[in-house]
């Protein structure tokens, strides 16, 4: 499956609920989910009820949304938490969590996850002071992340303020906002995951 290139506001739409995908867009009045609660499409009212196997599809297919990754990256993500210890589910949404494009989100140090892989890709971010360029990278516990010095002039960081949109940073970051860094004390807590998905339904998908 290819990655996703056209409105992304539709996939909002169609899984119902907000998958901050736009950034500053999301934050506001003009997000369709408030403007157009109703999936996309003409027969976007007349929707069937859908089947056990239709629920379990939406939610897998709402956090691979949210994350913004492929079936085949998903998939591993899903796979890799079944051979760990503990509960499948909140394993798999640690480990996605523990992405580097995400913990920059969660820093407040880009406005949404797609825009966060794509500063990491160009370089802008250092991982325990080594430039930082895949965003699939998983970050450990004590891991320092910052912004390279070279970046620190672009514009987007003069208000970051703003750029962090009122997000509260987690309880598992620490982030100092004059530094323009951050650390990863330590994995989350599903109870502190805000993800909107029922993951347990997403095991029962990939187990059947």
């Amino acid at each position: 499956m290819a990655r996703e290139t056209g409105p992304v506001c539709r996939l909002c739409r169609r899984e119902g609920t907000k998958l901050f995908l736009k950034a500053e867009k999301c934050y506001t009045d003009k997000c369709p989910v408030k403007k157009r609660g109703v999936p996309p499409g003409q027969h976007g009212l007349g929707r069937r009820k859908l089947s056990g196997y239709g629920l379990q599809l939406r939610e897998k297919q709402k956090a691979k949304r949210y994350y913004g990754l492929m079936e085949s990256q998903f998939r591993n993500n899903f796979e890799r938490a079944q051979r760990s210890t503990g509960a499948t589910g909140e394993r798999m949404l640690q480990l996605l969590e523990r992405r580097l494009d995400n913990v920059v989100y969660r820093m407040g140090l880009g406005g949404s996850r797609p825009e966060s892989r794509q500063m990491v890709r160009h370089g802008h971010f250092l991982l325990n002071g080594t430039k930082a360029s895949i965003p699939s990278m998983l970050v450990r516990p004590g891991d320092k992340i910052s912004v390279v010095e070279g970046s620190r002039k672009n514009p987007r960081y003069e208000n970051l303020q703003q750029l962090a949109l009122g997000r509260v940073i987690p309880d598992w970051l620490e982030v100092d906002m004059d530094k323009l860094e951050g650390t990863f004390l330590r994995l989350p807590e599903r109870a502190e995951i805000d993800t909107p998905v029922e993951e347990h339904m997403i095991v029962e998908l990939y187990s059947r």
